[in-house]
């Protein structure tokens, strides 16, 4: 079953590509900004997983001159959550609260 969201997993799967997101969260930054929050790795290198981040569409960026502003878009985030984590989160969650409440009787 392809539920769209494979490019979001491999992109997830790099700590710096998730390293860049966390910058994002904050606010949109150039990719100038962004490199130079990065000290340990090439502005090429930073392009390169921008690359990634912007095929999952995790990120979107816009043009402004010269520059160009990357901004984190979640909604890629948001239809993980409920694909994978909150639809087995709320069955275990269930689970558990059953057996606290068939502890204490």
């Amino acid at each position: 079953m392809d539920d769209g969201l494979n490019p979001v997993f491999r992109a997830l799967g790099d700590p710096t590509r998730r390293a860049i997101l966390d910058a994002l969260y904050e606010q949109p930054l150039t990719t100038g900004d962004l490199a130079s929050r990065f000290p340990d790795i090439t502005r090429y290198a930073v392009m390169k997983h921008l690359k990634v981040l912007v095929a999952a569409d995790l990120v979107v960026v816009r043009r402004e001159g010269k520059q160009r502003w990357n901004a984190l878009n979640p909604v890629p985030l948001r239809q993980m959550y409920r694909r994978w984590v909150g639809k087995y989160m709320e069955h275990w969650s269930e689970a558990g609260l059953k057996l606290k409440d068939l502890a204490e009787e």
